[in-house]
């Protein structure tokens, strides 16, 4: 870790001086594919140079919400005449532009080669509601293969449906169609108001971009089968944000139906106070207050005149979830102890290092400041906390603060996850990731490249890394065909029972392990019913 801090700042100037510096063509190249017929209209893709592979890009799934539209639920498409050419990824959601270095840590240190990810050259849009298809260039209507439908991470403020991280290549090579969504992001996508409630046919407001997934799925329940898809196969994937949606999609009645199986990386909302992606109503409401006080505007109205370029540069994050009474009509913990959840099964866990780097920009832990950043989260658990985690040196409180961290954001609600729906006698497998590498190792979205099959094929990715590629693309894949993972050649993946310590760990060797959490999560309950009742 420490080598990654010091590529960074070593290579600023670089960065900086390359940032932008190439443009990549937005046209797909290759052969074009046969057209498909949707319900909306026809739609043809390319095919790629292998000829293994179909991909329809930037397919539109409701109208573009901008104008009158901004901030209502996404609305139904109007069919087209002719055939939409799906040969470029649509523009991404508005969004802030990425920071000097956030860019390079997905140019320099993931990739190696400081040209970035296709989705860093996409222009921004409030029009960005489209998905895209890849399929088995063998595969026709009525074949009846699995599906997967990614939703992209990025707080909820970001993202993009493009990225290589997670490029579906991969899986249609192991006949699945993979499908990646995008939604509305930030103010555009989570802004609360009471008027806009009040205007709504269906009483909601500040889940918009939670209704763009849903909307995404039924177009797929409605179409996949053109493309050769099963509509009654479906398993919803996400990561980061993306998980946390997955996770609202769970609970979500809107949703009951769209799904069978669900995979989540690194975010759950299973928790009695989650501690990120989700809020409360009075609180989306005050900061829909903020916003329209930081813009001088008094209506609703008035505020969807400002342009997007200029709203985006809000200071506030709409980053979270609400219960809005329609797409979450209670918590989702309360929907998930209540059993009304939608999902069958759950692949789902988190890396070794997940709150690296959201503790190295947001400020790490010294000796000095170890306690009192404690107290902040624990408060009365302070002493049970520093008895597991009992730092004596600056190194040793920073290593431990990280640790704290990784477990409060993310593991424990995938351990309340798996735990409570193996509790309702269905399936779920937990992970943890533990694979270094020359890139960003077991950090916060470090195995997507890994799961998704596209780990890049450089000199600083060993045959070792390829390995694991491999073996995380077989179970995943696995999952998604059959809802079990485990396949012939693969370590045996147990599912997890209630209350377990038990996860497969994947890393160098794949094999079943201690959860390295286990004994705190006790303290984590605790202090999350002490905050819910408190």
């Amino acid at each position: 870790m420490k080598k990654i801090v010091l590529i960074v700042f070593a290579c600023v100037l670089m960065c900086l001086a390359c940032a932008c510096s190439s443009q990549r063509n937005s046209i797909l190249q290759g052969t074009v594919t046969q057209i498909v017929q949707t319900k909306q209209g026809a739609v043809r893709g390319v095919v790629n140079d292998a000829q293994s592979v179909e991909l329809f890009a930037g397919i539109p799934y409701a109208q573009p919400p901008v104008g009158d539209l901004r901030w209502k639920e996404p609305q139904s498409l109007k069919a087209w005449t002719g055939v939409f050419e799906a040969n470029a990824f649509a523009p991404k959601a508005m969004q802030s532009k990425q920071k000097w270095y956030e860019r390079f840590i997905y140019r320099n240190i993931i990739y190696h080669d400081g040209d970035g990810d296709r989705s860093d050259y996409l222009e921004m849009s409030e029009d960005c509601l489209y998905l895209n298809v890849w399929r088995p260039s063998s595969c026709s209507a009525g074949d009846k293969l699995p599906v997967v439908v990614y939703i992209h991470g990025g707080s909820l403020m970001g993202g993009s449906s493009a990225s290589e991280a997670y490029d579906g290549t991969a899986f249609a090579k192991k006949g699945v169609i993979a499908v990646t969504v995008a939604y509305r992001v930030g103010v555009f996508g989570f802004f609360a108001d009471q008027a806009l409630a009040e205007e709504s046919p269906n009483g909601t407001t500040g889940n918009y971009g939670l209704l763009d997934q849903i909307a995404a799925l039924r177009w797929v329940h409605e179409n996949i089968a053109a493309f050769g898809g099963n509509p009654d196969n479906v398993t919803i994937a996400g990561e980061s944000a993306g998980a946390s949606s997955v996770c609202a999609l769970c609970v979500s009645p809107l949703a009951k139906g769209l799904f069978r199986r669900v995979i989540a990386e690194s975010s759950s909302l299973v928790s009695r106070v989650p501690p990120h992606t989700f809020r409360s109503m009075e609180d989306a409401l005050e900061m829909g207050n903020n916003i329209k006080k930081e813009f001088k505007v008094s209506s609703v109205e008035q505020l969807r005149n400002i342009p997007a370029q200029k709203l985006i540069k809000t200071k506030y994050s709409n980053n979270s979830l609400t219960v809005d009474g329609y797409a979450l009509t209670e918590s989702p913990y309360d929907t998930y102890l209540r059993g009304a959840n939608n999902e069958e099964a759950v692949l789902n866990g988190f890396n070794a290092n997940e709150a690296y780097f959201f503790n190295f920009f947001d400020g790490m832990a010294n000796l000095k400041n170890y306690r009192g950043k404690i107290e902040d989260y624990f408060g009365p658990y302070t002493e049970d906390v520093i008895a597991l985690f009992p730092a004596q040196t600056n190194d040793q409180a920073k290593a431990y603060w990280n640790q704290i961290c990784s477990a409060v954001l993310f593991a424990y609600g995938h351990h309340q996850w798996s735990s409570i729906v193996s509790a309702q006698r269905k399936n779920a497998w937990l992970y943890y990731f533990t694979m270094e590498n020359n890139g960003i190792g077991t950090n916060h979205s470090g195995e997507l490249i890994y799961a998704y099959g596209n780990v890049p094929k450089t000199k600083w990715y060993t045959a070792e890394d390829h390995k694991l590629e491999e073996t995380m693309v077989s179970y995943w894949t696995n999952f998604i065909k059959t809802g079990n993972p485990n396949g012939q050649n693969l370590p045996e993946w147990q599912t997890f029972t209630a209350g377990s310590s038990r996860v497969l760990e994947l890393g160098p060797e794949v094999h079943m392990s201690e959860d390295p959490f286990i004994q705190f999560y006790p303290v984590i309950k605790k202090t999350m019913d002490y905050k819910y009742t408190h």
